[in-house]
């Protein structure tokens, strides 16, 4: 492990800092770089990643003592010890209130993209002569001056990369020392380099800056020109002049003039340039691939007007320094809300969060985009988080988009390219998962990315040429070993609060640069209040459920403590909201019913006959009797345990409709009625009918005000299907062989394919109930591929608080 590596001083970073221009000459706290970035991050990622496949290691989160099968956990507060804090829901809305309003703060801000000043940019930008042998942008001379570190570098403040502060450096060196200006910044800047150049070898070219190889060359080249002392003739620069040559040499000019390519991005780099040709490929900003740094080259060479432009409007948006990419519009509006879902804090911003995929499907192209609008070069990170998240929230785009990157079987970043990148490869396998049936372009891509990443992973690779975060290892472990088809958005959120890494993620480009509206602490922040204060109304509800069941002694009827705490888990990591307490408790409910109803009376159709028919009879009378759930008049004969039973369920059933006629005014009973006998009219015909669409109907009934022939539509009858033939995949593939077991999961995977065409090529008005078939059929899907780990799951999401 010998080149970046993360050494985290106690103190964190305020994030104001990252919006100001000026950068903190002493940082009270900063990352340095000294060996593998991730080198922290590779350690906590075992305990990170959830793993679902019984064949793999992985460190459990609690001791196997600590959750026992048929031991659940209902004693929750001694997961906590005895400084556990008292649950107290709603204690923190005034905190999440204030949190959610400086988060929408942000959102109402966004434009071209907020993000931080590179030196190295600025410098080129303060080599531009007026005309007049003195600087055209002395503002940028003066930002130079300004924020110079107390060490004598220039570079990001709080993460220590000797590539990213030696090239920032030199470029501020040769901008001051060509004006004759600030000589004292001057020298301390060459002692710096001249101390630190030796010391490049120590880290690793996976976080090398984007074109070091071609640029720091080409300073040098300029420093010496200026007679600038430092020492051309250092070992480490040799190499540095030979990854030049070699880069240079396979540089196809021919093709770099007749279409945009990403060697637009970096033109202060090349020499022996056709200006001519070049400037047809300009973007209609007038920049070169939105590099100011290479626009500045560009306009040394030709001084052109629009270049001119560019840079005289980036200099004045960020008064005085630029940023070594603008504008980044396109990828602050995705990256924004990618980050707040996974979090689980969108819907406070549905608002926000529909204006900025409006923008972006604005932009969107068959050839896909990239990190700013209108570019004529797209790449597959960009193009990928796009896509997933447009067709997530029901905006046709076409998976053809992706054929611009594929050659020959292979996926790249770049059309045209070679190379891969990890978290382009990682996004690519997220969208990848949302395919339709005949998407075989997806569908190869996901074979192509899954492998990449595995193969990424047993090397002990990941590690990304474009981002420093947190813990990318536990990012795409987790993707991995939990398909989407089995992501519930709690155990996706608790994982990931852990992962982010909130203000201290840095992207890597020329520079290292931060993206303060994508990562900072402020999402971090409300993301944890919001998860505490929803688990928190989770364990009372998980208190009531458990003695409802007890009350009612449903263990009498087959049903063990597991069972009835995975009902409630199933429910509460999909439907987690404070507000949906009813969806949640009537899915919690309608599925220990179920289990009892199945585990008494599904072994014979007499059985199964005699509970129907009890339930019918009873269920007419229930407008005008009460049933207590413990004992009822029958108008037929039948057992004594059906009889229970029956009214357990009806009682169940009537409070179900009058808590939420108490809360919400609406009166649900003969739906609800109407419901479980459609069930149980099937169950009494074969036993196997799966009780995915009553759990979606009892979902429905409680959350939606228009049931006008909902439940006869045809494309909600086609979508009951559906579910139906996912739910008994997921039992026969319990009880069969290791064989029969893989072909009865692709089996599921094509139903779960077709599902997702239909809910997310569905029109609005019908959405949210399509929805709520998709959200069920993968809580039954992730209860089938993780249950290995199902109880750690509940452990971690259920009961342990977010610190």
């Amino acid at each position: 492990m010998s080149l970046l590596q993360y050494h985290v001083l106690n103190n964190s970073i305020k994030s104001t800092n990252f919006l100001n221009t000026k950068t903190t000459k002493s940082p009270s706290a900063f990352h340095k770089i000294s060996g593998s970035p991730l080198n922290v991050a590779k350690d906590k990622s075992r305990s990170c990643s959830i793993y679902c496949s019984s064949n793999l290691q992985t460190q459990e989160f609690i001791n196997s003592q600590e959750v026992q099968h048929d031991q659940p956990l209902t004693q929750w507060q001694q997961l906590q010890g005895k400084d556990f804090p008292q649950i107290s829901i709603g204690s923190d809305e005034n905190a999440i209130e204030e949190a959610v309003k400086k988060v929408k703060y942000i959102l109402r801000n966004i434009s071209d993209g907020e993000i931080t000043i590179s030196a190295y940019d600025t410098a080129w930008v303060a080599l531009i002569d007026a005309g007049d042998k003195t600087p055209a942008f002395p503002s940028a001379v003066q930002w130079i001056a300004e924020n110079e570190l107390s060490d004598g570098s220039w570079g990001d403040a709080y993460l220590f990369s000797y590539h990213d502060r030696l090239i920032n450096t030199l470029a501020c060196v040769v901008a001051l020392k060509s004006w004759n200006l600030f000589p004292n910044q001057c020298q301390k800047g060459i002692a710096f380099f001249r101390e630190n150049i030796g010391k490049l070898e120590e880290e690793d070219d996976e976080h090398m800056p984007i074109g070091f190889e071609v640029a720091f060359p080409s300073l040098l080249e300029i420093a010496r020109g200026l007679n600038i002392d430092v020492p051309y003739d250092s070992p480490v620069l040799k190499t540095i002049y030979a990854k030049k040559e070699l880069k240079l040499t396979r540089i196809p000019k021919e093709i770099m003039y007749k279409i945009p390519t990403t060697l637009l991005h970096s033109l202060e780099g090349m020499r022996d340039l056709d200006w001519e040709k070049l400037l047809k490929l300009q973007c209609q900003d007038g920049s070169f691939l939105y590099s100011p740094s290479s626009t500045a080259f560009a306009f040394m060479q030709t001084r052109d007007n629009n270049c001119l432009g560019y840079l005289r409007n980036a200099v004045q948006r960020f008064n005085g320094g630029v940023p070594n990419v603008f504008p980044v519009d396109l990828f602050e509006h995705i990256w924004i809300v990618d980050r707040l879902q996974r979090l689980g804090i969108s819907r406070y911003f549905e608002e926000e969060i529909k204006e900025c995929l409006d923008y972006v499907h604005r932009y969107w192209t068959d050839k896909g985009i990239c990190w700013a609008r209108c570019s004529h070069v797209q790449d597959i990170d960009d193009t990928a988080m796009a896509f997933r998240l447009l067709r997530l929230h029901g905006y046709q785009v076409s998976a053809d988009v992706f054929k611009n990157f594929e050659k020959e079987g292979e996926f790249f970043c770049f059309a045209g390219q070679s190379n891969q990148a990890v978290t382009g490869m990682f996004n690519l396998y997220r969208a990848s998962q949302l395919a339709f049936p005949k998407e075989e372009i997806l569908k190869n891509a996901k074979v192509f990315s899954s492998k990449y990443l595995q193969q990424k992973q047993e090397k002990d690779e990941l590690l990304d040429k474009w981002i420093i975060m947190k813990d990318l290892p536990g990012e795409i472990g987790f993707a991995l070993e939990v398909p989407w088809y089995a992501s519930l958005p709690r155990v996706e959120t608790r994982f990931y609060i852990e992962q982010y890494g909130g203000e201290n993620e840095v992207w890597i480009g020329k520079t290292l640069y931060r993206m303060p509206y994508v990562s900072n602490n402020e999402y971090l922040e409300l993301a944890k209040q919001d998860y505490n204060n929803c688990q928190a109304l989770h364990q009372l509800e998980w208190d009531t459920f458990q003695k409802w069941c007890e009350e009612n002694k449903l263990s009498e009827f087959g049903v063990s403590k597991s069972e009835v705490l995975e009902c409630y888990y199933l429910a509460a990591a999909t439907i987690f909201e404070v507000e949906r307490s009813h969806e949640r408790m009537v899915w919690a409910k309608s599925s220990v019913l179920v289990k009892a109803i199945v585990s008494s009376f599904g072994q014979s159709s007499d059985s199964r006959r005699s509970f129907y028919d009890q339930y019918i009879a009873n269920a007419q009378r229930s407008e005008h009797h009460h049933f207590n759930g413990r004992g009822m008049r029958l108008d037929r004969p039948g057992s004594v345990q059906a009889s229970r039973l029956v009214g357990i369920l009806i009682g169940t059933l009537t409070q179900m409709s009058f808590d939420l006629f108490a809360s919400h005014g609406r009166h649900v009973n003969n739906l609800l009625y109407q419901s479980w006998g459609e069930w149980l009219e099937k169950w009494k015909q074969d036993g196997d009918e799966g009780e995915g669409v009553l759990i979606v109907k009892m979902i429905i009934l409680m959350k939606n005000n228009d049931l006008t022939n909902l439940f006869s539509h045809p494309h909600f009858l086609h979508l009951s299907e559906i579910i139906n033939r996912i739910y008994l995949h997921r039992q026969y593939s319990k009880a069969n062989r290791n064989d029969e077991r893989e072909k009865t999961i692709k089996r599921t995977e094509n139903e779960m394919e077709l599902m997702v065409e239909l809910v997310l090529s569905e029109s609005d008005p019908f959405r949210d109930v399509s929805i709520t078939f998709l959200d069920v059929a993968k809580a039954y899907y992730y209860f089938a591929s993780c249950g290995d780990h199902l109880q750690t799951h509940i452990s971690k999401v259920l009961f342990q608080k977010v610190l």
